[in-house]
């Protein structure tokens, strides 16, 4: 097929960026004609909280990429769309995740020559979206003919929404470009990080759903022990003063560590090395892009069973499920994790990511777009 797939990739950072790139590159390979059509802002400085939304490092630079998007200047929609209808394709691409691209979405959605779209939904809504997010969402997802996601149970919600969608799901695979793995002992010399006991690891953009204070009480809960916290990630807003402030209160300045900034792509897989476990203490989530990336480096998952998750994370085989952010449940995992554990749980991570792959995920996505064009 004749495809256009619009949305974030290189230089931009970020899961989205990421996950975009790593679906054109699959399609590529599977012998379909992708024009990709990429932004040259992606978020106005007001709208961004972290430091900067650019890492060149990210994700690749394709050849089939041009540069022309940009949500937030009203006069350059025409000539994306102009873009994306010179291609005559088959059908059309595009991620949702946030309201902020709603505007450009629905513009291009309107254009009555445009082929049938399909959404890749990474989140219905905006996390912790109030009730314009929530509508700016169902009026793009109005407009589209069909809806991807990365787990059965949001397809689930989609198909309760009344929207008429045709849907299809896959669990996000780990990336293809992931920078090979270091040595524990090596990757924790080079971090800084102490050489002896185990480490629990959280990593990732830092935001109130993603209950990352559960895990600093869950580090209270499990007392004794050679665990170590260790929080690397991007502060959402001032949740880094606020977990600065608990860490202090509860006086755990020896067991958790935090790391507080972006995590430059070439040092994502020296934490994952460095850690004997990833912890996603979620009190909800659609999904997770770093859960796939920890099962590929062998590292079990301790998660929420919220969303997508338990599709991706098998209980008892490549990690273990507790309640959304619970912290006694947290602390009881952690205390089940002994080294034999530990070591047996790695086998299964690396098996499950074995199984999840992008010529799977992209293949799942064509049998979704062979019935929207149908």
């Amino acid at each position: 097929m004749r495809l256009v797939v619009l949305g974030p990739g290189h230089p931009f950072r970020g899961g989205i960026a990421r996950t975009t790139t790593e679906l054109v590159s699959a399609l590529e390979r599977r012998g379909h004609e992708v024009t990709f059509l990429t932004p040259v802002r992606q978020y106005p400085s007001r709208l961004f909280p972290g430091h900067r939304d650019r890492d060149p490092a990210a994700c690749p630079k394709l050849d089939c990429a041009t540069p022309i998007l940009d949500p937030f200047a009203l006069t350059s929609w025409p000539r994306a769309r102009a873009a994306a209808r010179s291609v005559r394709a088959d059908a059309w691409i595009f991620p949702y995740w946030t309201w902020p691209w709603a505007g450009l979405w629905r513009f291009l959605l309107a254009d009555r020559e445009r082929p049938p779209t399909v959404a890749v939904v990474h989140n219905l809504e905006d996390h912790d979206a109030g009730l314009p997010a929530q509508l700016a969402a169902r009026i793009v997802l109005a407009r589209c003919d069909g809806a991807f996601t990365h787990a059965r149970a949001l397809a689930r919600v989609l198909g309760t929404t009344g929207l008429g969608l045709a849907v299809g799901s896959h669990p996000l695979p780990p990336p293809t470009s992931a920078a090979a793995t270091l040595g524990r002992r090596e990757a924790r010399a080079a971090l800084g990080l102490p050489e002896e006991g185990r480490i629990a690891l959280f990593l990732g953009l830092i935001r109130p759903y993603k209950g990352v204070d559960r895990l600093v009480e869950a580090a209270v809960l499990s007392g004794a022990g050679d665990w170590s916290v260790l929080v690397a990630g991007e502060p959402w807003g001032r949740e880094g003063e606020r977990l600065q402030r608990q860490v202090r209160r509860l006086g755990l300045g020896g067991r958790v560590l935090l790391r507080l900034g972006w995590v430059a792509e070439e040092l994502v897989a020296a934490y994952l090395a460095a850690a004997d476990v990833l912890v996603l203490p979620y009190r909800r989530a659609s999904q997770s892009a770093v859960a796939p990336m920890a099962l590929a480096a062998g590292l079990p998952v301790v998660c929420s069973a919220v969303g997508g998750l338990p599709e991706v994370v098998q209980d008892g085989v490549s990690g273990l499920l507790v309640g959304a952010g619970e912290p006694a449940e947290l602390a009881a995992a952690l205390a089940r994790l002994d080294r034999t554990e530990l070591e047996r749980l790695a086998v299964g991570a690396r098996r499950r990511a074995g199984e999840l792959t992008w010529d799977g995920y992209a293949g799942a996505l064509e049998e979704l777009l062979m019935r929207v064009v149908r």
